[in-house]
């Protein structure tokens, strides 16, 4: 069983950058699809990005598409989201999601991941 533990969020200024970071426990990272997903109060958890476990296919949702980028280092067992042109629509908890797959598909449904880390806040003020 994978641990995820989410570093990197806070409060940053309309128009600053953030970058998240994702350690995973399990030696077997190059196993995993991974996602970043946040949830504003009062919605939905969305995918924002999600790489498959060579980090060579990567999936954006429209509204962060040409502003976040997804990468993954897996000598390091880490999945990075940098986020650049923060809005205040961006603000939320950003959660990293791990999922077992042999495919060279990544997953942007979270239903798709069994692995959850605890959450990061990324607040952008309006």
């Amino acid at each position: 069983q994978v641990q995820l533990v989410e570093s990197g969020g806070g409060l940053v200024q309309a128009g600053g950058s953030l970058r998240l970071s994702c350690a995973a426990s399990d030696g077997a990272f190059s196993t995993y699809a991974m996602g970043w997903f946040r949830q504003a109060p009062g919605k939905e958890r969305e995918c924002v990005a999600a790489i498959n476990r060579r980090g060579t296919n990567t999936y954006y949702a429209d509204s962060v598409k040409g502003r976040f980028t997804i990468s993954r280092d897996n000598a390091k067992n880490t999945v990075y989201l940098q986020m650049n042109s923060l809005k205040p629509e961006d603000t939320g908890v950003y959660y990293c999601a791990a999922v077992s797959t042999y495919s060279g598909n990544y997953y942007a449904i979270a239903s798709d991941y069994n692995y959850w880390g605890q959450g990061t806040q990324v607040t952008v003020p309006s």
